[in-house]
């Protein structure tokens, strides 16, 4: 346990919980933990994927502490490139990261959701970035990796009467990637982890640079990311025991090397 954020492992999946009552906001100390608790996980070579989730069944992060926000200065300008700065390093991160959204993902904590790579929700989950509702606008990547995940049109819906979606709209925007049963979203998304943490962890980690680096480049520059990364996933260990394994028609058995 991390502050805020409480950890368990389930093989090679690392579960964050974060418990932060009463609605699981991003407070500082929040954040805090979750920088912590990621960078430990990346640390240790036996874990190969991640699950973020929220304590009980109804707030998966509620949004960031408001509580904390105060008038325009450099404090709050600070403040915002450390949630910023979380979630571009979460883009980039050699684990892929599954948030399962057990409830109410609103504001910092739809922001967050969308630097996992899979999100899964619950039936009962609701989606929004509600800032323009008290006269702010998203801070932590809201108003970027929206539009790019369900289009410009959609995103600004969003964004302009600050809406909040339930889970099944949220799928066929593109947002939530399955939606399962009420309180089901925790196994659902650990189920994916699993599914993850079993890949090429070498794979997983130069597929996960290449879209974040080269995506918002020209393409020219992002096939270079492309290659660069091909080209270190065919020198490793894992890629020889990849084809040995297809040849041999046997399962791999990856070592992340």
């Amino acid at each position: 346990m991390a502050g805020d954020v409480v950890v368990r492992r389930e093989g090679p999946v690392a579960v964050l919980t974060i418990d932060h009552p009463p609605a699981n906001a991003l407070s500082r100390d929040v954040v805090a933990a979750l920088e912590h608790t990621i960078a430990e996980a990346a640390a240790d070579p036996d874990v190969r994927a991640l699950v973020i989730t929220g304590a009980g069944d109804r707030y998966f992060v509620a949004g960031a502490d408001l509580k904390e926000l105060r008038a325009p200065d450099d404090a709050t300008r600070s403040w915002m490139a450390v949630g910023q700065g979380l979630m571009a390093r979460m883009a980039r991160l050699r684990l892929p990261i599954v948030a399962a959204l057990n409830g109410f993902a609103l504001g910092g904590g739809l922001e967050l959701a969308m630097a996992c790579d899979i999100r899964v929700a619950a039936a009962t989950a609701q989606l929004g970035q509600p800032e323009v509702n008290r006269g702010l606008m998203p801070g932590w990547g809201g108003t970027q990796r929206l539009p790019r995940l369900i289009g410009r049109g959609a995103a600004l819906a969003l964004l302009l009467t600050g809406e909040t979606i339930g889970a099944e709209a949220a799928r066929g925007l593109g947002l939530v990637h399955e939606v399962t049963a009420a309180g089901g979203a925790v196994e659902g998304g650990l189920a994916w982890a699993q599914r993850l943490a079993a890949q090429a962890p070498v794979a997983v980690a130069q597929i996960k640079r290449a879209v974040a680096d080269g995506l918002d480049r020209p393409i020219a520059e992002g096939l270079q990311v492309e290659l660069d990364g091909f080209m270190t996933c065919a020198a490793s260990q894992d890629a020889r025991e990849g084809v040995a394994a297809f040849l041999a028609k046997r399962p791999p058995t990856w070592s992340g090397r």
